[in-house]
């Protein structure tokens, strides 16, 4: 035997079945449902009427879309974690905590967070969770040290020397935010501090061992004396370069003293005390084999620094003296070069600006093993805090996730018309009406291509909504009604779904059937268009025509009277175009044989009775109207929403057709309000013409014609029969019909 499944019960709409979801049981059994009656198989996460916290939950792989596996996935989470599935259903934006299934490990993990939630958000004694308590993840963590994310602060530690060494860290190597939101630092910025420490120390250490030569003075006195020579070894070496050039060649001394020009542009600007006009030039007057002066005669922009390498250099290590020959700058630079090639290896280090001392300080203590304990602690409550992050999936499913199903499973929100559906974004009122199914688009070209598949009148809308310069794009089907009045630059409103208004402009058109009653109408339409265009080219022909004529008239009056008068020729008669006569002819005699067999189709109607003449006026109507209303029929019929969500990035699995009545209710024509009334008087109303008068007249002249005839003979008595009334101008009564011979 064949084992029973789940029994479902279907609906029909669109021209389709579609699963009824009436019960926790049917969304429980979603995975066993054919995927080939699912409504849809994927949606967009984004631009849909649908919490988009709720929808990046659903959507498990981060794709930007979900799909059939990622819907099921999340009901089956919802449903086990439930006492009631049926809870699903109704869709409440709070989560009671009795409602959580604890019979589980799971469920009692999730009551417990839920708990736990409450007391963070200081509502211990509430027995509910909202939507609304998850909008700001920061304040559940707030006064928390420890929240499972692995991320210290400064409230992970009660020790002032260790708080210093996080704010030291997130100076140097960089900070993350914690679930709270507060600054903090985890393993990977404790690992990366402390291994820049330790580069640190193994470099110093390789100074320590070669003390004698690394620092020779000790490691104060050498840096120092280092530094002073570092700061002024190009200008040192660039002023005994230049004496060794003017002992080569006397007379280049006065060039590389500078030229007297320059001292002049100098000296015309206000010096300050510090000379930096001149730091360009030599340190001192250059002279062949010159010793540097290291107190008087030398370059201002540069005295400060040579009285620090006297005092930090040169002292401890030549003696004291006020200038520097070459020969003991070299000496001096020598006696430098192990701490310099030392001082060349050490690291790049971001640790640097804490200094030698503090830094050899952390590496001497035991305060990695302090923090690595701390982040060990806090990453132990990460299943805590991760089943805080499941809570808030529990909430927003359970608020969120029957919607979702109710328009991706089937279309029931669509076709209900209680609600509209998560896909439509608010409601278009234009040229006397309003259009329901509206869509969210980002390129209105790229979609039109596969929307115009759908079979339906697409308008393409440009809003902007003017308090905020906010600015979307939209698509509007239009299916009701008739597409006289719109066209591209058509301005509207739309109000989206949190009502707010946005000034619509129309800009793009995919021309489709609307209605039967437009399909009717429109050859009349284009009849009319056509002669109204034929008029307004033959009165613009003939406007033309009578302005050149009356340029000729103006010209030939303003050269009367002219010096040379051309002598006045007799006018030549005028010549009879024989063709043209012809052409005339053959044309009134066309119309006078329409006229005359129009004239006696119609007597022969009026003949049968005013029952014939009425059918006869149906039936030229149908002939006028049938191919249009059956091509209208044919494309209304196969009016399908699939296309259009299809651009919108769905995958739709059925038709989902529109049909005329369906379509009715999504695109709302202009009506008077029930029991209201109207005044009939247009005290502005242009005069139209005078058709009633006409169609009286007509009436009047087919019963005086129906009475000549005969026709009503057998209605009437014998004095107002009409050979009575007219005498020998009466018509001739028919012969009386012949009667076969026996």
């Amino acid at each position: 035997m064949v084992k029973q499944g789940h029994r479902w019960t279907f609906f029909r709409a669109g021209g389709f079945d579609q699963v009824k979801l009436e019960s926790g049981a049917d969304l429980e059994h979603l995975d066993e449902l054919d995927l080939k009656l699912w409504v849809a198989l994927a949606c967009p996460s984004h631009h849909l009427e649908l919490d988009t916290r709720t929808l990046s939950l659903v959507d498990s792989d981060k794709d930007g879309r979900v799909r059939v596996p990622e819907l099921i996935a999340a009901v089956k989470f919802a449903v086990a974690n439930l006492k009631n599935p049926d809870d699903l259903l109704k869709g409440k934006a709070s989560l009671p905590l009795d409602a959580i299934d604890d019979s589980t490990p799971e469920g009692k993990i999730l009551l417990a967070s839920a708990r736990q939630i409450l007391q963070h958000l200081g509502k211990a004694s509430e027995e509910a969770l909202s939507c609304d308590d998850f909008s700001d993840t920061a304040k559940i963590f707030a006064d928390t040290a420890f929240n499972g994310d692995g991320v210290i602060t400064e409230l992970s530690s009660d020790e002032e020397d260790v708080r210093a060494l996080l704010l030291e860290i997130m100076d140097t190597i960089g900070s993350v935010p914690d679930r709270s939101g507060k600054p903090g630092v985890s393993a990977e910025q404790v690992n990366a501090f402390f291994e820049e420490v330790q580069a640190f120390a193994d470099w110093s250490a390789k100074g320590s061992a070669s003390a004698d030569t690394v620092y020779p003075l000790g490691f104060d006195k050498t840096s120092a004396a280092a530094n002073a020579v570092a700061a002024v070894r190009a200008k040192v070496n660039d002023f005994f370069g230049r004496c060794r050039l003017a002992a080569f060649d006397p007379r280049a001394a006065q060039l590389l003293n500078r030229k007297e020009e320059e001292y002049l542009e100098v000296a015309s600007r206000d010096l300050s005390l510090s000379a930096d006009e001149v730091a360009i030039f030599p340190l001192a007057q250059v002279a062949a084999e010159r010793p540097l002066p290291l107190l008087r005669s030398v370059n201002p922009a540069h005295a400060a620094a040579l009285a620090k390498l006297r005092d930090d250099a040169i002292t401890p290590f030549l003696g004291a003296r006020e200038q520097l020959s070459e020969k003991d700058w070299l000496a001096l630079v020598e006696k430098l070069a192990a701490h310099d090639a030392w001082l060349a290896e050490k690291p790049k280090l971001r640790i640097e600006k804490l200094g030698r001392e503090r830094t050899l300080a952390i590496h001497g203590s035991s305060s990695k093993q302090t923090l690595d304990e701390l982040v060990a602690k806090d990453k132990a409550l990460e299943a805590e805090s991760a089943s805080i992050d499941q809570v808030e999936r529990l909430v927003r499913y359970y608020r969120d996730l029957f919607v979702l199903c109710e328009n991706f499973v089937n279309f029931r929100d669509f076709y209900d018309g209680d609600e509209p559906a998560i896909f439509q974004c608010g409601t278009l009122y234009i040229d006397q009406r309003a259009c329901r199914l509206c869509l969210p688009v980002e390129d209105a070209a790229k979609h039109a291509t596969l929307a115009g598949l759908a079979g339906a009148y697409l308008a393409y809308v440009d809003c902007v909504h003017k308090a905020t310069n906010e600015k979307m794009q939209i698509v509007a089907a239009f299916t009701d009604g008739d597409s006289d009045n719109l066209m591209v630059g058509r301005n509207g409103i739309f109000y989206d779904r949190k009502g707010r208004d946005w000034d619509a402009t129309i800009s793009k058109i995919v021309d489709n059937p609307i209605s039967l009653r437009q399909a009717f109408w429109a050859p009349y339409k284009k009849f009319v268009r056509l002669i109204e265009e034929q008029v307004a080219k033959r009165a613009a022909a003939a406007d033309s025509e009578s302005h050149s004529k009356l340029g000729e008239a103006a010209s030939a009056t303003a050269n009367v009277g002219a010096t040379n008068v051309v002598s006045a020729k007799p006018a030549e008669p005028a010549k009879v175009d024989v063709g043209a006569v012809a052409a005339l002819g053959v044309a009134v005699g066309a119309i006078g044989t329409f006229v005359t067999a129009f004239i006696g189709y119609a007597a022969g109607v009026f003949k049968l009775g005013p029952l014939a003449v009425i059918a006869a006026i149906i039936g030229l109507l149908l002939l006028i109207s049938t191919p249009s209303l059956v091509l209208a029929f044919i494309k209304l019929r196969k009016r399908n929403l699939a296309p259009i969500l299809d651009a919108n990035g769905w995958a739709v699995n059925g038709h989902a057709r529109i049909n005329v009545p369906f379509g009715a209710t999504l695109t709302s024509v202009a009506k008077l309000p029930a029991g209201s009334r109207r005044e009939s008087i247009d005290l502005y109303a242009e005069k139209g013409l005078p058709w009633k008068r006409w169609a009286f007249l007509a009436l009047v002249a087919y019963l005086a014609y129906c009475w000549y005839s005969g026709s009503f003979n057998r209605f009437l008595p014998e004095g107002a029969r009409p050979e009575h009334v007219l005498g020998r101008f009466a018509p001739e009564a028919p012969p009386p019909a012949k009667t076969p011979k026996p």
